[in-house]
């Protein structure tokens, strides 16, 4: 259960300053638990504490960073339900998908562990010419500094997590804004970390309304930002932060495309299928929103799919069958079903779903949705897929990459020489080969072109953003 009311923790202390910030349960929309609102003065406080205490934290050795990882990794499986728990109930997220996330923040911070001891660097040859004779060059990554971290409402902890974490490991100290929808993960992690002997002032995690919150992007002392949400606020976030690196992860509309070879596992193609476009309510940037199936089996393949998406159990994500629960809010619930029928409206066949019951939406599955409709053009962001048929594998890579978002797709095909073709030539952050788009393990590079961002996330490749490259020049005498 959650606790009654939760701190904001300013320069690794926990500060009740209030309960202004009401967290509600996302299926039954009652109040859930009250957190602590962050006011300018905090943010502000924390910013300067960040500053203050880079130094120190610069000088916080690697296998000390590799212990605060540690410690959290071993304290999140110890309060393994709990945090399940608690994300089931603040983003309305079933509960076999809120103890997946949970294990995806245990192996975050565990590969933020393995990597803080592997940040180096390396001895270059500078003798090139003979103007450079007898000069020595290494270089090595130093942290950047004090980082600004904003996260989303659909992965409360793990989103957050594939910010601080290398964020840690690199050695910067760094404010967090999580969603105000969703604080209740953040400040989780928080409450470890201020367990550990981390420098005061490393870290501050100050839950605060976007409108109040202009300080995590124009201040100058923060050196790098890192935001995850939708491409309109990330865009202008980017236009207003001034000289500071930026790291933008936003949103997708990604394909899935199904070859005419797949006759022989269908099944496993469908139950990936129903993963990617359902999982979580398909309130997940990489969810399969557009599904392009081989004219040869697009039949069969729709039957079996259609018929999965409506024996899904839909309600209360506390329940363990449950696969469908609620948006995050009514308005988008209602935004997306407004979409859905705007399609039917315009000769789309919706083929399951369509309904809604407030925050509730069915698992829906249209085909014939022209690709001007909001619904194949845009970001869903909930439980809707658009389905249709190709015949030429060429042409199914152009109707992939005709969008303006471009972070994942997934291809199910057995000629490697299509799959190699896929990766040259798709203008996306990557390509999944036999499974769905929505794929993601948290050590591998991950990150979109187009709208969808840039930069890239995934420890290793996280810190590389949070860190500069210094270089050292030696003359022999």
């Amino acid at each position: 259960m959650l606790k009654s009311a939760y701190p904001y923790y300013l320069a690794n202390a926990p500060v009740y300053a209030n309960e202004e910030l009401e967290v509600t349960d996302k299926y039954t929309g009652a109040v859930a638990t009250r957190v602590a609102q962050a006011d300018a003065a905090a943010i502000d406080a924390g910013i300067q504490a960040a500053v203050d205490a880079q130094q120190a934290m610069r000088e916080f050795p690697p296998y000390k960073r590799q212990e605060v990882l540690n410690h959290c990794v071993t304290r999140f499986k110890e309060r393994f339900e709990e945090i399940s728990q608690a994300l089931c109930i603040e983003a309305g997220k079933p509960i076999k998908d809120s103890r997946g996330e949970t294990s995806r923040l245990i192996d975050t911070f565990r590969c933020g562990a393995e990597e803080a001891v592997r940040i180096g660097g390396e001895v270059m040859n500078l003798e090139i010419s003979a103007r450079a004779r007898g000069y020595r060059g290494m270089w090595k990554r130093v942290p950047i500094g004090p980082c600004s971290l904003i996260s989303p409402f659909n992965f409360p902890l793990n989103l957050a997590a594939h910010k601080i974490a290398p964020a840690i490991a690199a050695g910067c100290t760094w404010v967090m804004k999580p969603a105000s929808r969703t604080p209740i993960g953040a400040l989780i992690i928080a409450e470890i970390l201020a367990e550990t002997d981390l420098p005061k002032g490393a870290f501050s995690v100050l839950p605060a309304h976007r409108g109040g919150a202009d300080l995590f992007t124009t201040d100058p002392r923060l050196k790098l930002l890192s935001f995850t949400g939708s491409p309109s606020v990330g865009w202008d976030l980017k236009a207003r932060c001034g000289s500071k690196k930026v790291v933008l992860e936003l949103g997708g509309n990604a394909a899935c495309v199904v070859d005419k070879d797949q006759l022989d596992r269908i099944d496993h193609v469908v139950e990936r299928l129903v993963f990617g476009g359902f999982y979580q309510s398909g309130q997940s940037c990489i969810h399969v929103q557009r599904v392009l199936i081989h004219a040869d089996i697009y039949d069969l393949v729709k039957a079996k799919f259609v018929a999965a998406a409506k024996a899904l159990k839909m309600g209360d994500p506390k329940h363990e069958d449950t696969f469908i629960g609620p948006m995050i809010s009514e308005s988008e619930a209602k935004r997306l079903h407004d979409w859905i029928h705007k399609a039917a409206a315009a000769g789309g066949t919706i083929l399951c779903g369509g309904h809604r019951d407030g925050a509730m939406l069915e698992a829906t599955i249209m085909e014939n949705v022209a690709k001007d409709q909001p619904l194949a053009c845009e970001e869903a962001f909930g439980p809707a897929v658009v389905i249709s048929k190709f015949t030429d594998w060429d042409d199914a890579l152009h109707q992939v990459d005709d969008s303006k978002f471009g972070l994942q797709a997934g291809l199910f095909t057995d000629d490697v020489h299509k799959a190699m073709r896929a990766w040259d030539r798709l203008d996306v952050g990557g390509v999944v080969i036999g499974d769905v788009p929505s794929w993601r393990v948290d050590n591998m590079p991950y990150g979109g072109v187009k709208d969808s961002g840039l930069g890239r996330e995934g420890v290793r490749f996280a810190i590389e953003d949070m860190t500069e490259i210094r270089l050292l020049v030696i003359r022999d005498r």
